[in-house]
């Protein structure tokens, strides 16, 4: 098990614009070049279990995540299938004026990926994430 906690990250938009966007299913699934065939299955109105094909490492790998909406603070994942299976995560989301912070704070095992890689590949993941959410939500600020 690898305990991850990562902090600091800043979105260049104010709160209500990060939830816009994650609340625009089509935009969000657009911002994202890492993932193919999103499906979202609810749970009940603040669950659902979030089913991609995710590429990693140059080969497309199937996982489900059951996330639960906590807004306004974030997101909490639980990992059901894939390579992450049994794994969880918080995004906490942080206020800053015209930016949002974004923590992430997680506990990650895997069956598939060896232990002495598993910090760094969850961290490329959650680099890979932000990268491609930023300039997405950067973009949406600007028409707001």
């Amino acid at each position: 098990m690898v305990h991850i906690k990562d902090e600091g990250s800043l979105f260049e938009a104010p709160i209500d614009v990060v939830w816009k966007y994650h609340e625009d299913a089509a935009t969000h699934a657009r911002a994202h070049t890492s993932t193919r065939n999103p499906s979202f299955k609810p749970v009940s109105p603040t669950v659902f279990v979030y089913t991609v094909e995710r590429e990693s490492r140059g080969q497309w790998t199937g996982e489900s995540i059951q996330i639960t909406v906590l807004q306004p603070l974030g997101f909490a994942f639980e990992w059901v299938s894939g390579p992450l299976t049994g794994s969880t995560m918080v995004y906490l989301y942080t206020p800053r004026g015209e930016k949002t912070q974004i923590d992430v704070v997680g506990e990650f095992v895997s069956s598939t990926i060896p232990s002495g890689q598993l910090e760094q590949h969850v961290r490329d993941w959650l680099q890979r994430e932000f990268n491609e959410d930023a300039p997405a939500v950067r973009a949406l600020a600007r028409k707001t």
